[in-house]
């Protein structure tokens, strides 16, 4: 079974994440023991920012910027798409919070929506999502 990072590597709708991932250095992360959740942004959801946004965050002076904004998508542990609790809060990688909200049986992680979910791999699971998390 792959791992996150060879999941992301060769998702066809991750192509901006994998950019992300690999300009952070944390591809090494994602493919260590974890076990990790990874609430990923699809090409979609990044398609929603400012083009400027994504680009500047991908040159080598932002990587301190670049590398927090992934790990806040990044929760220690396996958490599948059912755990998920209304009101939870889950502590992400980088010592964040994302909140979980449940509306017409949806799950939001924030106002981002889960897509595609419980993608399992040897390390963890990947959740996909609609937006990306934007915190400070």
């Amino acid at each position: 079974m792959s791992n996150i990072t060879q999941v992301v590597n060769t998702e066809k709708n991750m192509t901006t994440l994998k950019k992300s991932v690999h300009a952070a250095g944390l591809d090494q992360v994602l493919s260590s023991t974890g076990p990790y959740t990874l609430f990923a942004p699809s090409d979609l959801a990044f398609e929603k920012l400012d083009k400027s946004v994504v680009e500047n965050l991908l040159k080598p002076e932002s990587i301190t910027r670049l590398k927090n904004l992934i790990n806040s998508h990044i929760v220690s542990g396996k958490i599948n798409y059912k755990d998920l609790k209304d009101g939870e809060k889950l502590k992400t990688v980088n010592g964040g919070e994302l909140q979980v909200h449940i509306k017409d049986d949806k799950v939001h992680i924030e106002e981002a929506l889960i897509q595609n979910r419980d993608v399992k791999t040897s390390n963890g699971v990947i959740h996909s999502l609609d937006a990306v998390v934007m915190k400070n």
